[in-house]
């Protein structure tokens, strides 16, 4: 690989490429607005008294989550010196801050924002809706980043795969 190559993020021939559409992003907004659809279309009753207060409480214990999962990712990520862009070569393996409890912060803090949401509107269809887009998210993008991952920093990746898990 070239000086140029390593400093612009570009892989060698035949190495696995990022994909090109950021499916992350619309995987979560897509919940979001079939959610919303389905709640308005179709509500579900939702947990009342004071199960549904504790679940309540407990939906902005996770939007807060979220945000400081958010912060510290983004912020991790920046002081490393890579990119934030989901479909670019990252230049360097973050490991620390967030990235030491779980691969994918970000998309785990998008997950529990579905996750809150649902406990704090009540809008049952947020929870399955999380469900999916955490599948579709591994699938469409997490798996194919991994791939980039392991050609790109290879063992020094797969040791650091070992030691956190994909999720939490």
């Amino acid at each position: 690989m070239t000086d140029h190559q390593q400093k612009s993020g570009q892989q060698k021939p035949g190495q696995p490429k990022p994909g090109v559409i950021p499916w992350p992003p619309l995987i979560y907004v897509a919940a979001i607005a079939v959610s919303v659809a389905l709640g308005l279309l179709y509500p579900l009753p939702w947990i009342g008294g004071l199960l549904g207060d504790i679940l309540f409480a407990a939906g902005w214990v996770a939007l807060f989550g979220v945000v400081t999962l958010w912060f510290t990712a983004i912020r991790t990520m920046i002081q490393a010196k890579t990119t934030l862009h989901p479909n670019a070569v990252p230049d360097h393996l973050v490991t620390s801050g967030p990235f030491a409890v779980s691969r994918n912060p970000i998309y785990l803090a998008n997950t529990l924002l579905l996750i809150g949401v649902a406990l704090i509107s009540g809008i049952v269809w947020f929870l399955p809706l999380a469900i999916i887009a955490a599948f579709a998210t591994q699938k469409m993008a997490i798996e194919g980043e991994e791939k980039v991952l392991a050609a790109k920093f290879g063992k020094k990746y797969r040791d650091y795969a070992k030691k956190v898990r994909r999720w939490i």
